[in-house]
């Protein structure tokens, strides 16, 4: 008995101590959910036939270069809505470019014309829907990264049906500048200016073929006001932000005022120097979203795959703009369907009403176990007891986020707790009732309701675990809470119980049970 008393003793106290640690100060180390503290629901529908369109722009782009670079004259690609045409003018051509077509894409031929040259493809239907598919999932882990990185705490994120995304963000105060970060598509583009014609004129209706107007947000340092410069841009993209590898914020030393630093991985870097090098003396736009960010003059070839995004921005513009980035672009636009904000005085009050509940609950059941059950009922309340240490520790180690239902999963585990010692209790009246000692009662009444703590508590695990597996956030959170106090309970009811009763007969001699 010595030696099980000092281990026992001993594993006790360390991890009643380590969840002491791990809980304490409690407030700081629980998360609250959505319905406790308040904050963002949004549901977010991914215009996933977006990307599709994206591809098959891409694909324009690649066939273009392609015909230049195998000198393929007198060839046109453009884009008709979901198909691509391609009118060539050279009948002895035809074998070329479609063999140049079914290298550089994945399209099938859909309608040729001999009469007016003209090839229609398309991208397959399987292949499309893979692309729409593709395009929610990246869209997800995109979100994700830029909530992460924004820091919000506990967000949740997942996916509904074949294109909605329900986000979560509890405790968030900047609810516009939080739907921003998210909504963001974060195309960025470097884009010549058209510095052989006037902006002005493009103004008026006559905008050159193969030029855009897009505008550069410039805000009033003194009043604040926002007005928009014109840019009279070329539609070629020269490129895109594809190949960025990171981009930080930082403070110019001249004018003290915030950009973004931008780094290209080695084909980035490539392109890049290439794009400058061959277009020294003229304005490069830098685009996202259709907004003119800047448009530096290039000085000189910049090779080592750097480049900077200034703008009139405040801090956080800079910051939002850097996790965007850093992040990646939204395969697709998303559009939000719904946008509800959740009050913190429902937190308030749900939070009362859930401790109120367990306090009433906690003390009207350590009241009768003491009062049925005697000196037994109070060694049930001491493991109950123990058991709310144990789950406070164990939440705060796994980061769990406390949810109105994870209220009512404590509360439940309060009640199986309790419900455990009482079948062990019960178990011992009989045993005592046969006429049989203290000492073999106790290890008959542990020993014989083992075996059906075990089953009603896997089970009830087995449960848990499912509804965590499929359940949204709140769900998660009963899920989380409940599964915590089952394993606690095992712990406190079979193995602490156990072990004040053995103090008691081994140590004290008690000749007689108080059940």
């Amino acid at each position: 008995m010595r030696k099980d008393f000092y281990w026992k003793s001993g594993l006790i106290v360390i991890v009643t101590l380590v969840s002491v640690l791990f809980a304490y100060p409690l407030k700081e180390k629980i998360h609250l959910g959505l319905d406790l503290q308040g904050g963002m629901h949004l549901v977010l529908d991914v215009e996933a036939e977006k990307a599709v369109e994206s591809t098959l722009d891409r694909y324009v782009m690649n066939l273009r270069d392609a015909f230049k670079k195998d000198t393929i004259e007198s060839v046109s690609v453009e884009r008709d809505k979901d198909s691509i045409v391609i009118n060539h003018k050279n009948s002895a051509k035809v074998n070329d470019i479609e063999k140049i077509v079914s290298d550089i894409t994945d399209m099938e031929k859909v309608s040729s014309s001999s009469d007016t040259m003209k090839t229609a493809y398309q991208i397959p239907g399987k292949r499309k829907k893979y692309i729409e598919e593709r395009a929610v999932d990246q869209g997800l882990e995109t979100i994700r990264n830029r909530v992460d990185q924004f820091g919000v705490a506990e967000p949740s994120i997942q996916r509904q049906g074949d294109r909605r995304i329900i986000i979560q963000l509890p405790g968030i105060k900047d609810t516009e500048r939080a739907v921003q970060l998210i909504g963001k598509t974060a195309r960025l583009e470097f884009r010549l200016v058209d510095d052989k014609h006037e902006v002005e004129d493009a103004l008026k209706g006559t905008i050159p073929e193969g030029d855009e107007i897009l505008h550069q947000r410039v805000t009033n340092v003194s009043t604040g006001e926002v007005s928009k410069k014109p840019f009279l841009l070329k539609k070629e993209v020269m490129m895109t932000g594809d190949s960025l590898t990171n981009a930080e914020v930082r403070i110019d030393s001249r004018y003290n005022e915030p950009y973004v630093s931008i780094e290209f991985d080695k084909s980035g870097s490539k392109l890049f120097g290439n794009i400058t090098k061959e277009n020294v003396k003229k304005r490069l736009a830098i685009v996202l979203d259709n907004n003119v960010y800047s448009a530096p003059v290039i000085q000189e070839e910049i090779s080592g795959g750097r480049a900077q995004i200034t703008g009139y921005f405040t801090p956080e513009d800079a910051h939002d703009l850097a996790i965007v980035l850093r992040a990646g672009a939204l395969p697709a636009p998303v559009k939000i369907l719904e946008n509800r904000t959740v009050g913190p005085s429902l937190g308030k009050d749900s939070i009362e009403m859930g401790l109120k509940s367990v306090f009433i609950s906690g003390m009207a059941i350590l009241i009768f176990m003491i009062f049925y059950y005697r000196i037994s009922g109070l060694i049930a309340d001491i493991s109950l007891f123990l058991n709310l240490i144990l789950l406070a520790g164990a939440m705060a180690y796994f980061k769990a986020t406390l949810t109105l239902p994870g209220i009512a999963g404590i509360i439940l585990t309060v009640g199986m707790a309790v419900d455990a010692n009482i079948l062990i209790f019960e178990r011992i009246r009989e045993e005592l009732l046969l006429g049989k000692t203290v000492r073999s009662a106790i290890d008959s009444g542990f020993k014989r309701a083992f075996l059906t703590i075990v089953d009603s508590n896997v089970t009830t695990l087995i449960a848990a675990v499912v509804l965590f597996q499929f359940g949204t956030g709140p769900i998660k959170g009963f899920a989380v809470t409940l599964s915590i106090g089952i394993a606690a309970s095992m712990f406190t009811s079979v193995f602490v119980s156990r072990f004040i009763f053995d103090i008691l007969i081994n140590k004290m001699k008690v000749e007689k049970l108080s059940i």
